[in-house]
């Protein structure tokens, strides 16, 4: 089992990155949390969790352990796969989902595309009490986004809209839709990467 990768990043895109290690380039799926806190490194270390299936070996990677083991326990929930698992991540973050988790938010956990009612009540029963067992999720600060940091990943005019477009492209979402829903978000005066993509997975 992988535990994680040190190297330099090739590619760091909202959903995805390479990662070069001894000349090697592995293609690691990620959340917008972990691609906005890489945001601007050249190279480093990414904590890694393997997933094999019979058609594909995929590697997940995470900036953070906290984020990893939320990534882990979500994908032990019946009827969240690995990928339902990112988009959680991407559509809440870290500390966000903790918090949504303690307080029982059915609603905020079936605002992220594919978790219906059952599954969110799956999600937070099962979590719950695995979470309070776990006193470094106790630990963990409030926050919005990336710890209220609410970091930009790109400046330039229309750079930030197709990266918000790709990136939700790649999570499965119909390109005219995803385009429609960015316009929006860009005239009500949203323009960062990270707010782009989120508040484009609430409405999506």
């Amino acid at each position: 089992m992988i535990h994680h990768l040190s190297g330099r990043f090739v590619e760091l895109t909202p959903t995805h990155m390479v990662v070069e290690c001894a000349g090697v380039g592995y293609m690691v799926h990620i959340s917008l949390h972990t691609s906005s806190a890489l945001a601007g490194q050249t190279e480093g270390k990414v904590l890694i969790h393997a997933v094999y299936r019979e058609d594909a070996q995929l590697l997940f990677g995470f900036s953070e352990a906290t984020e990893r083991s939320l990534f882990v326990m979500l994908t032990s929930v019946s009827g969240v796969g690995a990928q339902t698992a990112r988009m959680i991540l991407s559509g809440l973050g870290p500390a966000e989902l903790v918090e949504v988790i303690s307080r029982g938010d059915v609603t905020a956990l079936k605002a992220v595309k594919g978790i219906g009612a059952k599954t969110a009540q799956r999600i937070l029963v099962d979590l719950q009490d695995k979470m309070g067992k776990d006193p470094s999720f106790s630990a963990m600060p409030a926050s919005g986004m990336l710890g209220g940091e609410g970091k930009e990943m790109k400046a330039g005019g229309n750079t930030q809209r197709s990266d918000a477009l790709g990136a939700l492209c790649n999570l499965g979402f119909d390109r005219k839709r995803v385009e429609n829903v960015l316009d929006q978000l860009l005239a009500e005066g949203i323009e960062t990467v990270e707010e782009m993509v989120r508040a484009a997975l609430k409405r999506l």
